[in-house]
């Protein structure tokens, strides 16, 4: 189980440090990259449209906050999570509105097992972002972890709807709907 969760801690981790990965994406709207994404026919498009989504969720508009958010998600890098969580508190203190860094201390605390501050953190993230499929693919797997599987699926089907290429999210929900189905695996 121990392995299981550091597997999970990292994707989660990883999927917010690929946040940071920054491609140009011209005048392209945020909502016309969804489209794109839900669109994708392939793996790597899904994964270029990906970048430029987070892209532009990094993007708080202060340079003092970017560089909290940076910091943070260097800690993160270096794995220390409460220094990580520290920098994002931060940024959240002078930028309540900056998604990201919700999202960024959501991964500081689930790195630290605090399940509630994580799914308080998440949840705001998504009153922010609603098609913020990084914190919605943190959701599921912390509702897999503490056994509702059923919102884990309904979540992971709501993420494959935004973003059908996902990282891990197509054989999280078949595992889960095997189990579901009395499948052991």
């Amino acid at each position: 189980m121990a392995s299981i969760r550091t597997l999970i801690k990292c994707i989660v981790a990883s999927g917010l440090l690929s946040a940071g990965l920054s491609l140009s994406a011209g005048a392209e709207t945020l909502d016309e990259m969804y489209q794109d994404l839900a669109a994708a026919e392939t793996e790597e498009e899904a994964r270029r449209i990906e970048e430029r989504i987070a892209s532009e969720w990094a993007k708080s508009g202060s340079a003092a906050i970017d560089l909290l958010w940076q910091r943070g998600r260097d800690a993160l890098e270096a794995g220390d999570p409460r220094t990580a969580a520290e920098h994002f508190t931060a940024a959240i203190d002078h930028a309540p509105d900056f998604a990201e860094a919700y999202h960024g201390r959501a991964t500081a605390y689930f790195m630290q097992d605090l399940y509630g501050p994580a799914l308080d953190d998440i949840r705001q993230t998504l009153v922010l972002n609603p098609r913020h499929f990084g914190a919605m693919r943190g959701l599921a797997i912390i509702l897999e972890q503490i056994g509702d599987e059923e919102t884990a699926m309904q979540v992971s089907r709501e993420i494959l709807e935004i973003h059908p290429y996902m990282a891990d999210v197509a054989e999280a929900l078949e595992r889960l709907e095997l189990r579901q189905d009395g499948i052991p695996l």
